[in-house]
């Protein structure tokens, strides 16, 4: 079993940056595959990016590429999610999840999510 706990969401103006993180415990984050998924009001929970354990494979969703960065510690037991030129469409709440299977893609198999951290945009 592992617990995810994500944290660094916020109010920020568009055009903006902030970092997440993903933070867990009960086991060792590096031997998962991490990714981050968002969910806006109203729409379904759609995938951001991913890591994979051992942190030379990263994927995205096409509207995040370039402008969101996912990376690990796995000394901190962390996966992070940069994002920058943040837009008003950003606004959600962002997950992370952890894959036993090392899935880092956006169909991949997630057993594990955290509660997550609301992102909130304004013009």
């Amino acid at each position: 079993q592992v617990q995810l706990v994500e944290s660094g969401g916020g109010l920020v103006q568009a055009g903006g940056s902030l970092r997440l993180s993903c933070v867990a415990s009960g086991r060792t984050l590096s031997t998962f595959g991490v990714g981050w998924f968002r969910q806006a009001p109203g729409k379904e929970r759609e995938f951001a990016a991913g890591i994979s354990r051992i942190a030379g494979l990263v994927s995205y969703a096409d509207s995040m590429k370039g402008r969101f960065t996912i990376s690990r510690d796995n000394a901190k037991n962390t996966v992070y999610l940069q994002m920058s030129s943040l837009q008003p469409a950003d606004t959600a709440v962002y997950y992370c999840a952890a894959s036993t299977t090392g899935d880092y893609y956006y169909n991949g198999r997630w057993d594990y999510w955290g509660q997550g951290t609301q992102v909130t945009v304004t013009v």
